[in-house]
């Protein structure tokens, strides 16, 4: 879509105002909106300006111009505003050299696909993420000094199978066992589809949307593999649709990896492959009909997932989910079909097009941007450099004797671990100035000061109840 057609869209669809949105560092979209008569072919070079200091992660106040600068190939009508409203996702760019901002997340997607095409590797990278969520009707949470307390409810939630809601009838999916009843077990169908077809009136290509296996209106909904860029530009659409269609039915919806105890986390398995011109070239008559490049790549992931996981997963509550001795995928090994290793090959269909591999640890509180950049990056130095997987490993992981499972490597069990380990092995993703290393050391410094500190200062609910009485 060029700039004119975006503006004979706009006028086709009436629109009044035009929503420009970018990213912030740690993955949240941010906007500001200015009237139709702004929106200028012009626009689409020379950008509109705003302040960058109060965006966390940025520029420091004596250096906070900068300069959002619309992408004309993702214009979209907005689905929920009141006025009609023409939405165009942003890149950053410095106003006094007009280059592309180092921290800007898209940027660093950009780098990426280009990184690869110069590699000669491949053409384009698919990604394909399945972003699971829950599906909330209260939650209320609250940190000071001196108090700290969070509480969920759920109409699906089990612990409310003894309470009185005039009347209960209950149909609550026990722990564990919410893949995938039909209603009126599963309460949130057609709420589900709402957010499917709203995603697809934005274009936006769905496979699949079901009940996932925790309580308490867990789910998923699969969007249908993309190129890089376009599928992070669709994952914070995907974001943003789901909650304000929850929002909408006075619901709420998050993406944190781990909000419930004792019951399943939520992951986002991302599926990879990359293609030459009309080759897949992941396909290939090696284990599991995969090619040597393809195990290549898996062995790139599985090099530097220690180091990826700081980007795949990164905030101190996804280490919640990533425990050993669970369904957690945190051994870093690779199988057809053991869904506890790190990577995956789906064996669904023996077709060329569809092999491709499946990196199982990341989960849906990272930044799209960065996360599907950063997995790029550990393939492509698989590729390059013949990285080895090993053997993969068949075998059923839970029940391996202890001297054979502590010879199977873990993913970090704290983004503290993920962090060092990102200090320790940078590397690979500064090729090709990708990820730079001032990006690298901001990501570094913000997840330690703000969040890693943050949750270590304070005091933890249950420490009350251990420790209270000694």
């Amino acid at each position: 879509m060029t700039p004119k057609d975006v503006l004979d869209m706009a006028k086709e669809n009436g629109a009044k105002v035009v929503d420009l949105r970018f990213m912030d560092f740690p993955g949240l979209w941010q906007h500001f909106t200015v009237p139709i008569s702004e929106l200028e072919e012009s626009s689409f070079e020379d950008g509109f300006g705003f302040d960058g200091s109060s965006i966390r992660g940025w520029q420091p106040i004596h250096a906070s111009d900068m300069l959002v600068v619309p992408d004309a190939a993702t214009a979209k009508m907005d689905p929920f505003y009141e006025a009609p409203t023409l939405v165009l996702i942003c890149n950053i760019v410095d106003p006094v050299t007009r280059e592309p901002y180092s921290r800007d997340p898209r940027n660093i997607a950009q780098k990426a696909d280009a990184f690869l095409k110069s590699s000669g590797i491949g053409d384009v990278a698919y990604f394909g993420p399945e972003a699971e969520f829950f599906i909330f009707d209260d939650i209320r949470f609250e940190s000071t000094r001196y108090a700290a307390f969070y509480e969920i409810d759920s109409v699906e939630g089990n612990w409310n199978t003894g309470r009185d809601e005039g009347p209960n009838l209950g149909y609550k999916p026990r722990h564990k066992e919410g893949y995938f009843p039909v209603p009126p077990m599963d309460k949130f169908q057609d709420l589900r589809t709402e957010m499917l077809l709203t995603l697809e009136n934005l274009g936006i290509e769905v496979e699949a949307q079901h009940h996932e296996v925790a309580t308490a209106g867990q789910a998923e909904i699969d969007m249908r593999f993309k190129p890089l860029l376009q599928m992070s530009d669709q994952l914070m659409w995907f974001k943003y649709v789901l909650k304000n269609v929850a929002y909408r039915h006075n619901h709420t919806v998050t993406f944190m990896p781990k909000p419930l105890f004792e019951d399943n986390g939520t992951g986002m398995h991302t599926h990879i492959s990359i293609w030459k011109g009309d080759q897949p070239l992941f396909a290939g008559d090696k284990y599991a009909g995969v090619s040597q490049e393809a195990l290549y790549g898996i062995g790139g992931i599985l090099k530097h997932c220690r180091a990826l996981t700081a980007f795949t997963n990164p905030t101190t509550n996804s280490y919640k989910r990533l425990v050993p001795g669970f369904e957690a995928p945190v051994n870093l090994a690779y199988s057809s079909r053991n869904r506890s290793a790190a990577v995956r090959i789906p064996m669904y269909s023996d077709s060329p097009k569809a092999k491709r591999i499946e990196f199982r640890t990341p989960d849906p509180s990272c930044n799209g941007y960065l996360a599907f950049s950063a997995m790029l990056m550990a393939v492509i130095d698989g590729i390059q450099n013949k990285i080895d997987p090993g053997d993969p490993l068949d075998k059923d992981i839970y029940n391996l004797p202890p001297e054979e499972l502590a010879e199977i490597p873990s993913a970090p069990g704290s983004l503290d671990e993920a962090i060092d380990a990102l200090k320790a092995d940078p590397e690979f993703l500064l090729k090709g100035d990708v990820f730079t290393q001032d990006a690298i050391d901001m990501w570094i410094e913000y997840k330690t000061e703000n969040e890693i500190n943050d949750v270590k200062l304070r005091p933890h609910p249950h420490e009350f109840f251990l420790y209270y009485d000694i």
